[in-house]
């Protein structure tokens, strides 16, 4: 563990802000920009084929790019073949579709049709319009594979997310586990909960003073945990607060205030069906010459109370991603390290320094199973990160060798009694 290179899967022609995988199809879906800016830099959200090269490696491949007009997406969410994209201080819903056909002119119009017909369907009003790029627009062209021969977008609708009157901002999105709500929080403080698909808002509250860093919500929809600059890390059951965290039971010798929440996820427990954690980060309020440690501390996932907190290094983390089985945590940090933690113990595993040039912004792990499709390879795990820098990056953790119960009982049977064997020689009658 340290500092070294690790190869880039892929690197976009603009800055990334975030980083998903669709579940159903293994798809990447990266998305990111320039802004408004008039600066010649494109805003878009690719999708990329990856594959497994061997046992341990990847590759990627350029199979679409959508343009967004003039805002950046900046956070999104994926499930059930929707994309919710934070763009501003609004979420905008697009419904992407992986074609089958392999090339060539007719698959080319049948997806620049359905191209256009989703976009004649958008409602009226400024928008990211349905976009399919050519290969001049979207990257090296080595990497393209007849991108909009292969996906079809079509945007569905947008809400407002946030009302910040100085500067609005949509922070971040979630879909519930169930897929039936939409989540986001923003620069004004406020939760929105749309049912979805529907999209009719269900909860519209003020959940922290200051703007929402992150949130998540546990399965069932029991709970909804968020993340403020205000040092509050919050428990909703519905718009009603159940309680606040307080992770400084197990550290009482830090001081109030010295600390805030950063970020916050729910995960499952490996072979215990029905327990449940959470996650959460702190880091330091304010930076001092010699840096204090951030910290990560593991909850129990029903009774909310804190089990263990760990220190995670002196680089301020900037971003948290959960493993689908809960086994492994991922850390991105805001001067470009990735680590991999366990989450039994939150010791590290992996961690490679400055593997990006800069802030890492999002972090998903590869999911653990694909129908027809094995993605891990010899992995035990693999897990994409992606930066400002414009970089796509995968780390993956090599399976460690373990050895069966039965031998590992031997072994010990032989030494026991390879002792008495000792003693009995060296002191004669000893049994």
């Amino acid at each position: 563990m340290g500092k070294r290179r690790v190869p880039d899967l892929y690197r976009a022609p603009f800055p990334l802000y975030s980083v998903k995988v669709d579940p159903n199809t293994g798809l990447v879906i990266t998305a990111g920009g320039g802004g408004p800016s008039k600066t010649g830099i494109k805003n878009a959200v690719h999708f990329l084929d990856l594959q497994l090269v061997g046992e341990h490696q990847y590759s990627a491949s350029l199979l679409h790019s959508h343009d967004t007009d003039t805002r950046a997406t900046m956070n999104m969410a994926v499930g059930n073949g929707v994309i919710a994209a934070g763009q501003d201080g609004t979420c905008c819903l697009m419904k992407f579709r992986h074609c089958t056909q392999k090339g060539g002119k007719n698959a080319h119009k049948d997806a620049e049709n359905s191209v256009q017909q989703g976009s004649a369907r958008r409602r009226a009003g400024k928008g990211g319009r349905v976009g399919q790029d050519g290969a001049a627009a979207s990257g090296d062209m080595s990497d393209m594979k007849d991108e909009t021969a292969h996906i079809s977008v079509t945007s569905l609708a947008e809400v407002q997310s946030d009302l910040n009157p100085q500067d609005p901002l949509q922070k971040v999105v979630r879909f519930s586990p169930d897929l039936k709500l939409l989540l986001t929080g923003g620069t004004d403080g406020h939760i929105r909960v749309w049912e979805f698909p529907s999209l009719k808002k269900k909860f519209d509250f003020k959940a922290h003073e200051e703007e929402i860093e992150d949130l998540d919500m546990s399965p069932g929809n029991k709970y909804l945990v968020t993340v403020g600059r205000d040092f509050a890390c919050s428990v909703w059951s519905g718009n009603q607060l159940a309680m606040g965290l307080n992770w400084l039971e197990t550290m009482p010798q830090i001081a109030k205030k010295t600390y805030r929440y950063m970020a916050c996820r729910f995960g499952r427990v490996e072979d215990q069906k029905d327990a449940l954690r959470l996650y959460t980060v702190q880091i330091p309020h304010r930076r001092d010459r010699k840096p204090p440690p951030c910290y990560l501390t593991k909850w129990d996932g029903k009774s909310l109370l804190p089990m263990l907190t760990s220190p995670c290094g002196t680089e301020v983390i900037s971003t948290l991603a959960v493993s689908d089985s809960g086994t492994f945590l991922g850390l991105g940090t805001v001067t470009g390290s990735v680590s991999i933690y366990i989450a039994f113990s939150l010791q590290k595993l992996y961690y490679v320094q400055e593997s990006h040039g800069i802030v890492v912004t999002d972090l998903a792990f590869l999911p653990d199973s694909l129908k027809d499709k094995n993605i891990k390879g010899n992995n035990e795990t693999a897990m994409l990160s992606v930066a400002v820098d414009s970089r796509c990056q995968v780390h993956t953790l090599a399976n460690r060798r373990y050895f069966p119960i039965w031998l590992v009982v031997f072994v010990c049977g032989l030494m026991v009694v390879g002792v008495i064997l000792l003693l009995q020689y060296l002191f004669p009658g000893f049994i």
